[in-house]
């Protein structure tokens, strides 16, 4: 097989309207939150996974688990964290049962801004979606996403 073969351009076809719809969506959401909230894509995100945490056995998430969850290298996410740690918007603590173990939660100012933010997300990304459809190109992939029912 060779890079001009019909199923390599297709699948590398197929992967820039992927990547072309991703980052359209991601630019679109990031304009909404940073113009209205002055949160970047990547903290809110951050802000959304930690919220969900909850006190039972396993309802911390330790920073690799938080770096993973929202796609970032362990280092980027705790410089992240400490933006945000700086704004009053995380606090971190040591973990109860392994004093190397550091956790994060989200602080009574965070969940506010979570909360007036989370509308504005939802309503981008539909905008986004809606607007993509348009173009012959990403309709497909628009009609996917969708569709796509991620387990709880």
């Amino acid at each position: 097989m060779t890079a001009t073969d019909p199923p390599l351009t297709a699948l590398s076809q197929s992967w820039c309207a992927l990547s072309l719809l991703h980052g359209r969506i991601e630019a679109h959401i990031e304009r909404a939150l940073e113009s209205r909230h002055g949160l970047s894509m990547r903290e809110y995100s951050l802000l959304d996974v930690l919220s969900r945490q909850h006190s039972g056995p396993g309802g911390h998430l330790q920073m690799k688990q938080v770096a993973d969850a929202v796609v970032l290298s362990q280092s980027a996410t705790t410089r992240l964290v400490t933006r945000l740690e700086n704004r009053g918007l995380l606090t971190r603590y040591l973990c109860d049962t392994d004093r190397r173990g550091i956790y994060t939660d989200v602080t009574e100012a965070g969940l506010q801004l979570l909360a007036a933010a989370r509308p504005t997300n939802d309503t981008a990304l539909r905008e986004a979606l809606d607007k993509a459809s348009k173009n012959p190109e990403l309709a497909s992939l628009v009609k996917t996403v969708e569709e796509l029912r991620v387990p709880a």
